[in-house]
């Protein structure tokens, strides 16, 4: 990893309190970036993670805000680019897995998600496409789900998730004269909080990869830095697998 690779630019991570946006965070911080996080409730691990990266000499800036809120993830852009100087790199990690027969989901818990999983990611790309410098990056955290419903009770999750595809592709081609690029990273099972590798299904989950394992965070948190590098200034539009080839 290139300590330097960062250097200069700006990142702004929604969801960056734990799991995949916290790894994503810290390992943009590594990479010499100052980063902002959001998050909606959790302030102590919020707060963790931005200490974790003033201790890498980074600046950080954690943001209560609720991806929901039609008006919070744009204002979290406008404060990134007031507090921190610029904005260069936008992860849309935030998001609300919900499950169950789609006949018992309400229409309540149905525009919750959509405003969650969709109109927020959209929402604050849109204030960032104001924001970013050519070299932008604009990567969006969807899921395998989209491509491979495996379980039952998965339908309003994986609609909200597959929304995430057309959004990347044509932001990729509205930004992409700008020199801005924007894409679309797809995990697996990961072991996080919300499904953790030690979990009541976690063996029939491991099964249906083909390398028998969860993800670690980290791991895909390694293909998002990647993407957010000039080392990837070809790559746009793109859907990037990173599941153990759970759709394979």
């Amino acid at each position: 990893m290139d300590e330097n690779e960062f250097s200069g630019r700006t990142a702004l991570v929604t969801g960056g309190s734990r799991g995949i946006g916290a790894a994503v965070a810290l390992r943009l911080a590594a990479g010499g970036a100052d980063v902002a996080l959001t998050y909606r409730e959790d302030e102590d691990s919020a707060a963790a993670v931005a200490d974790k990266i003033r201790g890498m000499g980074r600046r950080a800036l954690a943001i209560r805000a609720d991806s929901g809120d039609p008006v919070a993830l744009p204002a979290a852009v406008d404060r990134t680019v007031a507090e921190l100087g610029r904005l260069d790199i936008l992860v849309n990690n935030a998001g609300r897995y919900v499950t169950g027969p789609v006949e018992e989901l309400d229409q309540a818990e149905f525009d919750r998600s959509v405003a969650v999983n969709v109109r927020g990611p959209y929402l604050a790309s849109r204030a960032a496409a104001r924001q970013l410098p050519g070299g932008g990056r604009i990567i969006s955290i969807g899921s395998q789900v989209a491509d491979r419903t495996v379980f039952p009770g998965l339908t309003l999750y994986a609609l909200t998730k597959s929304a995430l595809t057309g959004m990347t592709k044509g932001l990729a081609r509205d930004l992409g004269p700008r020199g801005i690029t924007v894409n679309l990273v797809l995990p697996g099972p990961t072991d996080t909080d919300a499904n953790p590798a030690d979990g009541p299904f976690s063996e029939t989950i491991r099964g249906f990869t083909a390398l028998g394992r969860y993800g670690e965070p980290a791991e895909i948190a390694e293909t998002v830095a990647h993407v957010a590098s000039g080392a990837a200034a070809y790559v746009t539009g793109a859907v990037i697998h990173v599941d153990g080839g759970f759709t394979v």
